[in-house]
């Protein structure tokens, strides 16, 4: 169901509190010399600590609690004892946490150690793109608008949008409609609703926009070898605006 009834978007919120918590719990692992699978064993343990539960693990056979990408791999990379993070990589945490059979969405790229210059502006114009697409997104709009609004960022700052990969709306199911492209015309896409819930996820490559899959089925990376980084939120379009489940309360953009 693509509108929320209040009592689903209390559980809805719920959930994504759990996400952004452990996002933040990841954010204090993140260190040279840590592999991803410590990184998501106790990210497993804080969510369910935390009364939630792990949606990804065992979802059409994936192994792990969440996805750790670093690097040049952009989305769903499996956690591995063998992947260890060192200094100057950027890693990014996708995370998945459900309340009560909902579900919150969110992910960050986080830097380890010393980054490079270039590595931290790809960083932060990806989570400028997250903003741009809800800037001026409202109730009646096209997704489109959102999908126009990141790319224009993304390629003004000379960066390529990943194209086989997309946001999506979120509820009972990780994956609901409608799709939310990070790339299109403002007219494109499915219209906004009140009380709709959709998680928004720029997926910025540093080179080219190609992408190619690992033999796992699952990591996904650039097919130059170049960098990306991913930025996500869970949020809540009413006609009163848009509120962003998953976001920090310290982070600079909460009180906009």
């Amino acid at each position: 169901m693509i509108q929320k009834t209040p009592q689903e978007i209390v559980l809805i919120k719920k959930a994504c509190e759990i996400t952004r918590d452990a996002l933040i719990h990841a954010k204090s692992l993140i260190r040279a010399g840590i592999s991803t699978f410590d990184i998501d064993k106790s990210i497993e343990k804080f969510i369910i600590d935390s009364g939630g539960e792990t949606p990804c693990k065992g979802y059409m056979g994936y192994p792990s609690a969440s996805c750790i990408s670093v690097n040049e791999m952009i989305v769903h990379g499996i956690p591995s004892k063998n992947i260890i993070l060192k200094d100057g990589d950027i890693v990014s945490v996708d995370i998945v946490a459900s309340y009560k059979g909902y579900c919150g969405d969110a992910t960050r790229t986080f830097l380890v150690g010393e980054v490079s210059e270039e590595k931290k502006r790809l960083v932060r114009v990806t989570k400028e793109c997250f903003f741009k697409g809800i800037e001026n997104a409202r109730v009646g709009d096209r997704i489109g608008k959102i999908s126009h609004a990141i790319q224009q960022h993304a390629e003004s700052n000379g960066y390529s949008v990943v194209r086989e990969l997309a946001g999506h709306g979120i509820g009972r199911k990780m994956h609901e409609p409608p799709e939310v492209l990070n790339y299109g015309k403002e007219t494109d896409g499915a219209v906004i609703k009140d009380n709709m819930t959709i998680a928004i996820e720029p997926m910025i490559n540093m080179g080219k926009k190609e992408v190619a899959l690992l033999n796992d089925g699952w990591g996904v990376v650039t097919r130059d070898g170049k960098p990306a980084a991913h930025y996500e939120n869970t949020v809540l379009f009413t006609t009163s605006g848009v509120e962003v489940f998953t976001l920090e309360k310290d982070d600079e953009y909460y009180s906009r």
